[in-house]
C-alpha cells in the first residue's frame, strides 16, 4: 500500500521516541481542506512527507488558552513530555544528601574505628591535638564548596563577601591572639600548612639558588628549613631550590652552640637566618639571633610551629620582639585545624634593635607583605581552604581567653611532670628535660631504636613518634623519640596521670628490651605477635584511656 492509499484508508502511523507515542495521521485531501477552515480546537501539527500532509496528534490541552496561562502551562506540558525529569532530579537530589553511612559504608566504617583508636588510646605525638566541636564543624561545613582565589576585596571569582568577611576576622584575631599591632604587622592566613608558609617566604624573599641558615634536624629542626642528609641528598623542597647550611646543637649538653652557629653565619652569609624547630625542648635565644642576623644582614625567621600555643599565652619566651617574619602551623599546641599561618613586620623598619636598613630594600620601610602574599598565591597555592579559615578563626578567638592560658600553662606542667617521672626511673632525657610542651627521650642507653620502641608502643595503643638524637644514625635509625602533653591536655589529664603514662612508657621500653633480646633486630616484628606482656599493657593503657571524654565528638 502508498502513502496515498494509506490516506484514504484512514491509517495512522504510530511512533515511540523516549517511551513517549507519537501519533502521525495521514490526510487526505478533504480532511486537509476542513482542517484548513478549522480554528486552533487541537495542539495538532502538520507537515508532508513525499508530498502528503502528515498531522501529529497531540493530546488536547483543556486549560485556558489565554496568554496569561501559557507559561503556567509550559513546565507541565515538559514534564508531561518527559516524565523521567523528575525523576531525574529526584536521583541528584538524592545522592547529594545521603548521610556518610548511607553514601559510603567502607569509609565510615574506618573512620569510627579511627575514633576508637583514638579514644582508646595515648596520644603523646607532640605535632597532634585534639580540635574542639565548632573547630570540626566549621571544617565539615559548606564553606568548603566556595572558591576564593586572591585576598578579600581583591578576589578572581565573584560571590566572596561572606568569605570576605571571615577571612578579615581571621586576621584581626590572628593579630589579637599575639598581641601585635595591626599598623606593624601583617598576616597571611591561607598557607595548607606551616612547609607551604616557610616555602612562600623562601619564594617571596629569595631568588633560586639564595642562602638560607636553620637549625639542623638531627638537632631539633625541621625539613623545611633547608635539610639534606649527610650523604648530601636535598631532602625538601627548601633545600632543592635553595642552598642551605645547618648550624647544631652542642653534642654534650644538647643545647643549640649559639657561638658556632654565629661562626658558620658569618662565613655562610644567609639571606635568611631561620630559628625555631619540630623536636627542640628548650627555650631560644631570639636576641642572639637577632645580632647575628643584623652582623651579616639577613632577615630574622622564626618558624614557631610547635610552641605557638605557649607564645600565645605567654608561656614562653616571645619571638615577635626580635623576629622580622613568624610563621606557625595552626593545628599544634594552638589546638586549631590543620593548615600554616605568616606574620610578618609592615610600616617603618626598626632603628632600635639594630636592624639594617638594607632589609627587603633601600627604602626604610620593610616591603614583606606584597612579596609574600605573592607567594603564597599565585605562587605556590591555588584558592584557599575557607573551611580552614573559619575553623582557624574560631580557634583563635579561644587563644585569646583566659581558659586557653590556663590550658597551655597545664601542658607545660605535664611535660615537666613526665620528664621529672621519666628522669625518676633512670632515663636519659635530651638536654635532661623541657622547657615547653616536648621532651625527647633518648634511648640508647637502653640499646634501643626509636624504630622498635614506637611499634611495641603503638601495639599498646601509646602513639609517639621517633625521633633523631644528634650524633645518631638520623633518620635511618634515630636513637629517641619524641613526646608531647598536649593532645592528652585537651583530653583533660593532669600531672598525676603522666606519671601513670610514665609508668605505661617504661613498661613498654622492657617489653622492647626482652623482644630484642630473644628475637633479635632481623626478627623483632615477629616477636610482637600474640606478646602477652603487649596485650596486658594494652588492656591497661585502653582501660586509663577510656576514662577521659574526647573533645570534639561524642563517643
Amino acid at each position: 500500500m502508498d502513502l496515498t492509499q494509506a490516506a484514504q484508508s484512514g491509517l495512522s502511523l504510530r511512533f515511540h521516541s523516549s517511551s513517549i507515542p507519537i501519533q502521525l495521521q495521514l490526510l487526505d485531501q478533504k480532511q486537509e481542506t476542513h482542517m484548513d477552515h478549522e480554528e486552533n480546537q487541537t495542539e495538532d501539527e502538520q507537515f508532508s512527507i513525499l508530498g502528503h500532509q502528515v498531522c501529529i496528534k497531540r493530546p488536547r490541552d483543556n486549560s485556558s488558552q489565554s496568554s496569561s496561562s501559557s507559561s503556567t502551562t509550559s513546565s507541565s506540558k515538559r514534564v508531561a513530555m518527559d516524565p523521567g525529569l523528575e525523576s531525574r532530579r529526584a536521583m541528584v537530589r538524592a545522592w547529594g544528601n545521603h548521610p556518610l553511612p548511607v553514601a559510603d559504608p567502607e569509609i565510615h566504617e574506618i573512620m569510627e574505628k579511627e575514633k576508637q583508636r583514638q579514644f582508646k588510646g595515648i596520644e603523646l605525638i607532640a605535632s597532634e591535638n585534639f580540635v574542639c566541636r565548632a573547630v570540626m564543624e566549621a571544617l565539615g561545613s559548606h564553606l568548603t564548596n566556595k572558591y576564593s582565589e586572591g585576598l578579600p576585596g581583591s578576589r578572581y571569582y565573584t560571590g566572596n563577601q561572606n568569605i570576605d568577611q571571615i577571612e578579615l576576622i581571621c586576621w584581626s584575631r590572628a593579630l589579637a591572639a599575639f598581641g601585635l599591632d595591626s599598623d606593624k604587622w601583617g598576616v597571611n592566613v591561607q598557607p595548607y600548612s606551616c612547609t607551604s608558609a616557610n616555602f612562600s617566604v623562601y619564594t617571596g624573599l629569595l631568588l633560586p639558588g639564595d642562602r638560607i641558615m636553620g637549625l639542623d634536624s638531627p638537632s631539633g629542626g625541621h625539613l623545611s628549613h633547608g635539610y639534606y642528609t649527610p650523604g648530601g641528598k636535598n631532602v625538601s623542597a627548601s633545600s632543592i631550590f635553595f642552598e642551605s647550611l645547618p648550624y647544631k646543637v652542642n653534642p654534650q649538653t644538647g643545647y643549640i652552640d649559639y657561638d658556632k652557629m654565629e661562626e658558620k653565619a658569618m662565613d655562610f652569609r644567609p639571606k635568611i637566618l631561620i630559628c625555631g624547630g619540630s623536636s627542640y625542648p628548650r627555650e631560644w635565644d631570639y636576641a642572639r639571633f637577632r645580632q647575628v642576623a643584623d652582623k651579616i644582614g639577613a632577615v630574622l625567621m622564626c618558624d614557631m610551629a610547635h610552641i605557638s600555643g605557649l607564645v600565645a599565652a605567654k608561656e614562653c619566651v616571645c619571638p615577635f620582639e626580635y623576629c622580622d617574619i613568624v610563621t606557625s602551623t595552626t593545628h599544634k599546641s594552638l589546638r586549631g585545624p590543620r593548615g600554616g599561618i605568616v606574620f610578618y613586620r609592615k610600616g617603618p623598619k626598626l632603628r632600635k634593635l639594630g636592624m639594617l636598613l638594607s632589609h627587603g630594600d633601600a627604602s626604610s620601610h620593610y616591603d614583606f607583605e606584597e612579596k609574600i602574599n605573592f607567594a603564597v598565591h599565585p605562587s605556590t597555592q591555588g584558592g584557599p581552604h575557607n573551611n580552614h579559615i573559619a575553623a582557624l578563626a574560631i580557634a583563635l578567638k579561644q587563644v585569646a581567653t583566659p581558659e586557653y592560658k590556663a590550658y597551655m600553662q597545664q601542658v607545660r606542667k605535664n611535660a615537666q611532670a613526665l620528664a621529672s617521672a621519666l628522669l625518676k626511673r633512670k632515663c636519659r632525657l635530651v638536654t635532661g628535660g623541657t622547657d615547653n610542651h616536648l621532651l625527647l627521650w633518648d634511648l640508647t642507653t637502653w640499646g634501643l631504636t626509636g624504630k622498635c620502641y614506637e611499634k611495641v608502643c603503638e601495639m599498646c595503643h601509646i602513639t609517639l613518634n621517633k625521633s633523631a638524637i644528634f650524633g645518631d644514625n638520623g633518620a635511618i635509625c634515630p636513637g629517641g623519640v619524641r613526646i608531647g602533653a598536649p593532645a592528652m591536655t585537651s583530653r583533660g589529664c593532669i600531672e598525676a596521670d603522666f606519671e601513670t603514662i610514665a609508668d605505661f612508657l617504661l613498661k613498654a621500653a622492657q617489653i622492647t628490651t626482652i623482644v630484642q633480646r630473644e628475637h633479635g633486630k632481623k626478627d623483632f616484628l615477629k616477636g610482637l605477635h600474640n606478646n602477652k606482656d603487649i596485650v596486658e599493657l594494652r588492656n591497661r593503657v585502653e582501660i586509663f584511656a577510656s576514662q577521659f571524654a574526647m573533645p570534639g565528638f561524642d563517643i
